[in-house]
């Protein structure tokens, strides 16, 4: 068995088709044919069932995808732990997130200290973070809400508050506070179901009775503010991501806790390198500035009133 038969197996289980996996490996597909083939008469099993132009994992090849994505795993850990002895921090840093606001600061912070790591961000919604962590495709995922599981180590970073926005010329502008049962026949702008504030704010509507209804959902949160801008809707904006804007309000929502919990999350007992700890340490660093000027904030209104 080879390592290069274990990389090809691992495409094609993940893509079903062979000539996509091919075009992602950049090679020929006879040739991928022909090294899967060679890995089931190693093996002597058939790891895919056949339908039509697609390919499903057998019963025995569902068994082995896990251990060969195991196997992957642990050469990678171990190629990352030899790269920390041997110079330099270099590299790239895969991260997975499902709340961005912050990410840019966070970035940039951490390019000050290492600037010969490079990144690679995905934005996932929450189960799809779940299954890159567990294929130790990523290093971290920054998360809400938090995942949770016997194999996933978590560090809660910030409680961070669900306000609304609307636009300046609105019904609710002049306000401070709103209930959630005084939202029921608004129009909302969002996020896609799947993602953390969504799901939230959607389960915390309906125990009041009602659905919220949205005329726009998407998978790009920076642009909901715009939205709202535009009198399209209004929209829930966690208040990390609530920056001041001349056409917009934030009102906080009364009678109910509404939060959102907001943590670092990486696979049990992976090798963590350098560069790796690194970013934690500059995450918990910029969470915990964000907390003191909140702090400060609330000191500072309190003394003004």
């Amino acid at each position: 068995m080879e390592l290069l038969q274990l990389q090809y197996f691992l495409a094609v289980a993940r893509a079903e088709h062979v000539t996509e996996a091919a075009r992602a490996l950049h090679v020929t597909q006879s040739s991928l044919s022909k090294t899967i083939q060679r890995l089931e008469e190693d093996l002597g099993v058939p790891l895919f069932d056949r339908i039509g132009r697609r390919l499903r994992l057998s019963e025995s090849g569902d068994r082995f995808l896990r251990r060969a994505e195991r196997a992957l795993f642990e050469l990678e850990q171990g190629r990352q732990e030899l790269n920390d002895l041997s110079g330099p921090v270099r590299g790239t840093l895969e991260l997975a997130v499902n709340t961005a606001s912050m990410l840019p600061q966070i970035l940039r912070e951490f390019r000050k200290k290492q600037p010969l790591i490079h990144f690679h961000v995905q934005m996932l919604a929450t189960q799809e973070m779940s299954a890159h962590l567990r294929r130790g495709e990523v290093d971290y995922g920054l998360s809400s809400p938090p995942l949770e599981g016997d194999d996933i180590e978590r560090m809660i970073l910030y409680v961070d508050p669900i306000l609304v926005a609307v636009p300046q010329n609105h019904r609710l502008a002049d306000r401070t506070g709103v209930s959630l049962a005084e939202l029921k026949e608004e129009w909302f702008v969002g996020v896609k179901k799947g993602y953390g504030t969504r799901d939230l704010v959607d389960s915390a509507c309906r125990t009041i009775g009602f659905e919220p209804r949205y005329v726009y959902e998407g998978d790009e949160p920076a642009r909901i503010a715009a939205l709202v801008e535009a009198a399209i809707g209004i929209a829930f904006i966690p208040g990390t991501a609530a920056y001041p804007r001349d056409e917009l309000r934030y009102l906080s929502i009364e009678n109910r806790e509404l939060v959102r919990e907001i943590a670092l999350i990486w696979q049990k007992g992976r090798y963590l390198s350098r560069a790796a700890l690194e970013f934690r340490e500059v995450v918990v660093a910029y969470f915990k500035e964000i907390g003191n000027q909140g702090i400060q904030q609330k000191n500072s209104d309190s003394e003004g009133g």
